[in-house]
């Protein structure tokens, strides 16, 4: 069986590319394994093919991958071909980053008309709805990481709803655990000049407009103030500008910005409470790590992974993903239970191994293989 994957940038780091690179570890014995890609970092087992689309900008950029991809696609002759991208000629579409319109029409709720305007100008934009009504009509099977995004697809694209299947992110529950509080937790609070007695929150995403940083600055200023309690935020994002706002809070002193971090897992064992109040997430990675990680979780209804959390039992998933004062009052409940909390979360983790969510695609993949493709 030869089997194409199809992802941009192929890197041993990213949410994506592990749930890949498990995949191929999954399929490795059985199938002949390419991936169509612009950059990536060799791996054992895998052919690479390289795609030299343009780099003077992301509009252009994706309309280039895209045609320079599907004239890839035709020269390979692949059993199934998988994309991990919005891209037209693949048999199976995993939507990992959601869908495009719903997140332009989440955005418009809480930004300016002038830049309302500019979404329906922006040539981005335009190309990625392009990209995604074709890729939507076209693909035979379309893999949702969540009720939600499904949802959206349905709405937006009138998709039968056959034609998607659910499959959630999975997490590495070794990798992730409770038991990395015993062996990180005091080294790294002593790394960050943060005190036992500190209740510390984390949130972890790149993209800090889109996972509501500002308002969960804002719900932090709410909180006790003195050293009672911090924040720590890592990921990319304008670090300087988010350190302004929080200075206009009045929380500069309480906020900590490492930036990216390649071990992350050591800053869940160092935290007590995950925040992650996103205005749209189809299914947020760092989400499930945290509570594998065994950390009461608070996100939003509009992040894919709120379809796994109870209120009060494993953390809270607010409507409103502007709304601080619900945020704070949600963060103070997390923290008065978060060792209970985060039992439960751990439990509620336990049940989506990344191993799981590798078989059940691999699943989806032979039984489209073992049908004609058209």
């Amino acid at each position: 069986m030869k089997l194409i994957f199809i992802k941009k940038n192929f890197s041993v780091h990213g949410g994506a590319e592990n749930y890949m690179k498990t995949l191929i570890a999954h399929l490795s014995d059985k199938a002949d394994i390419h991936v169509v890609a612009k950059k990536w970092i060799e791996s054992p087992g895998i052919t690479f093919h390289r795609i030299d689309s343009l780099s003077l900008g992301s509009f252009l950029s994706t309309i280039a991958f895209n045609a320079g991809t599907c004239r890839k696609i035709k020269t390979l002759s692949a059993d199934c071909v998988i994309s991990f991208e919005r891209t037209t000629c693949q048999d199976i579409y995993r939507a990992g980053e959601g869908c495009h319109r719903e997140w332009l029409r989440l955005r418009e709720m809480s930004e300016p008309f002038w830049k309302k305007y500019t979404f329906m100008i922006n040539p981005l934009h335009i190309a990625l709805l392009r990209l995604e009504k074709q890729l939507f009509s076209d693909t035979k099977i379309i893999i949702a990481n969540s009720n939600m995004v499904k949802s959206q697809i349905m709405k937006h694209y009138n998709v039968p709803e056959e034609r998607i299947r659910i499959i959630y992110n999975g997490v590495d529950l070794k990798r992730f655990s409770p038991e990395n509080a015993e062996i990180h937790r005091a080294k790294m609070r002593q790394e960050l000049s943060i005190s036992e007695d500190t209740k510390l929150i984390l949130f972890v995403g790149s993209g800090f407009e889109r996972k509501g940083l500002k308002t969960l600055l804002r719900a932090i200023s709410l909180l006790k103030q003195g050293n009672d309690i911090k924040l720590i935020v890592i990921g990319k994002g304008n670090i300087k500008k988010f350190q302004s706002i929080a200075k206009k809070y009045g929380i500069h002193d309480r906020v900590l910005f490492p930036g990216p971090q390649k071990e992350i897992e050591k800053f869940y064992a160092a935290a007590d409470v995950f925040a992650l109040p996103t205005i749209y997430d189809p299914f947020s990675n760092a989400t499930l790590e945290a509570m594998a990680s065994g950390l009461p979780v608070i996100t939003t209804r509009n992040n894919g992974v709120s379809e796994l959390i109870q209120d009060g039992e494993e953390g809270f998933a607010i409507e409103n993903p502007l709304d601080y004062n619900m945020l704070a009052e949600k963060i103070k409940s997390a923290l008065a239970g978060h060792e209970a909390m985060g039992h439960k979360a751990r439990l509620r983790a336990e049940k989506f191994p990344i191993e799981k969510a590798a078989d059940e695609f691999i699943k989806i993949i032979e039984g489209k293989q073992a049908s004609p493709l058209s």
